[in-house]
């Protein structure tokens, strides 16, 4: 799934109203007021504003095979962060780091919660290896993240 800087996915955009969200994509699987789950390949959590427009669009890895999330050519989930990040980079994105992974100036963020190790990609990796594997990616514009 390709996320648009700033704005979200094809499927679902920043300031998008909550009842045009679900007339595309069905009701959530998980209801959570201001955050739900939604049934999508990959999944997406959607954020709500008070007014029920949505704020934030987070989507999770796949995993064995199946769609990752994916960025100017660059996939972005279910890749060992520092690689991405280097691509990225390459490609004259910057960032700077947060607590649990990268928040780009174009709208977005790469971010691991620890749940997958360094073995689910690497077989060679040994138990000590700490590398962190994107488990997902947070689209909105810049100013949701730096607002301080």
């Amino acid at each position: 799934m390709e996320i648009l800087p700033g704005a979200g996915v094809p499927l679902v955009r920043v300031g998008d109203q909550r009842a045009e969200v679900e007339s595309r994509i069905g009701g959530p699987v998980h209801d959570r007021s201001s955050k739900n789950v939604y049934d999508t390949a990959p999944m997406l959590i959607v954020h709500y504003a008070s007014d029920d427009r949505v704020e934030l669009v987070e989507i999770g890895y796949s995993g064995s095979g199946g769609e990752e999330v994916v960025f100017d050519g660059v996939q972005l989930t279910y890749r060992f962060l520092d690689e991405v990040v280097s691509d990225l980079a390459a490609k004259g994105y910057t960032s700077t780091p947060s607590d649990i992974g990268f928040t780009f100036h174009a709208g977005f963020s790469v971010w691991s919660m620890g749940s997958l190790w360094a073995r689910d990609l690497d077989p060679e990796a040994d138990e000590e290896d700490e590398r962190s594997i994107v488990e997902g990616v947070s689209v909105a514009p810049y100013l949701y993240w730096d607002e301080g």
